[in-house]
């Protein structure tokens, strides 16, 4: 447990950002939202990069899965502040979501725990191929339940554990290092101070040795 102790927390990490990337993707999906498809897709793929740099001691993945979750944690905080109409932000004028190319909204606006949907016939309101509902009786208004979704996306990034460096490992106070494939190794300047203590003692005990306790002759 010792030797991917750290690693194995993050591919913990990463694994769970990719269980609810894929959920998340799901239901974006089903509400044809294409800017979240195309954000969660590339999410998906530094997660994968993620868990193969920190399988495979590559430094550079990992730097892109960091930089990533900067851009992650900021794309969450504007889905945030675009439910709640922050701002300028509206959800009834703007239709950023769906890249202004359809009116669609959130699958969970007619599909959230306890929503009524009742259509409205004959409506002079709805557009082309469109029609009108009212919905109600919901227990938790969709809205929310994607700003719960975007507030876990950011709560996975925030908390994710990245090392210090890929596949390191801290053993005692001489700090032992773990080589790819598991074997230990001293640093490089410890390596060479004991070599040399131990050819010192060598030639020390040589030297006692030839001697033998007899004066040389000049």
């Amino acid at each position: 447990m010792g030797r991917c102790n750290g690693r194995c927390t993050l591919v913990g990490f990463c694994c769970l950002q990719l269980v609810a990337a894929l959920e998340r993707q799901i239901f974006d999906f089903l509400g044809y939202q294409w800017a979240p498809i195309l954000a969660n897709f590339l999410h998906i793929m530094a997660v994968i990069l993620g868990i193969f740099g920190t399988i495979q001691y590559r430094s550079r993945y990992l730097m892109m899965y960091a930089v990533w979750l900067v851009l992650w944690v900021g794309w969450n905080a504007f889905i945030i502040c675009f439910y709640l109409e922050v701002g300028r932000l509206s959800q009834d004028r703007d239709f950023i979501m769906t890249f202004n190319t359809s009116l669609h909204r959130s699958w969970w606006m007619e599909n959230g725990p306890g929503c009524l949907v009742t259509p409205v016939l004959n409506s002079q309101l709805a557009p082309e191929d469109h029609h009108v509902i009212t919905v109600s009786g919901c227990l938790l208004d969709y809205q929310y339940i994607e700003v719960l979704s975007s507030a876990t996306q950011i709560f996975l990034a925030v908390r994710e554990p990245l090392p210090s460096g890929p596949g390191s490992g801290w053993r005692g106070p001489h700090r032992t290092f773990l080589s790819p494939r598991g074997e230990q190794r001293a640093p490089r300047g410890a390596a060479h101070t004991e070599t040399r203590q131990v050819e010192g003692w060598m030639l020390r005990g040589g030297r006692n040795h030839s001697l033998g306790g007899i004066t040389p002759c000049r």
